[in-house]
């Protein structure tokens, strides 16, 4: 059987070792993974087209497609009232919740160089 999304032992974009962290950087390394996980980072579970509609510029097949990767992996599900992050979506995204604040430091510091 063959999968579709990036899995930890099989080979992936980047690496054929099939590290777990080589899947993860594979998985998040597409389009839209990230904004998804973002968008639903407040805990508040959304519809298709309401994530469509967060995601702003996101085609629907793309967040489809993106959709049943991170199903897949175990970072978002579906229930009654929407798609939301699973415990283990949340715990990625408190990792990943840093790097906000740090790419506004980033920009700022740019912006000097560019400035100066």
């Amino acid at each position: 059987m063959t999968t579709t999304h990036p899995m930890p032992g099989l080979p992936v974009r980047g690496s054929k070792s099939g590290k777990p962290i080589m899947a993860l950087f594979d998985l998040l390394g597409r389009s839209w993974s990230l904004g998804i996980i973002w968008q639903l980072s407040d805990g508040t579970p959304a519809t298709f087209r309401q994530l469509q509609d967060r995601c702003e510029t996101v085609s629907p097949t793309v967040l489809n497609k993106r959709l049943k990767e991170l199903r897949a992996c175990a970072l978002v599900d579906h229930d009654g009232s929407g798609y939301h992050l699973t415990p283990l979506g949340r715990e990625l995204f408190e990792m990943l919740h840093p790097f906000g604040a740090w790419s506004t430091t980033w920009s700022e510091a740019l912006q000097e160089q560019q400035d100066s």
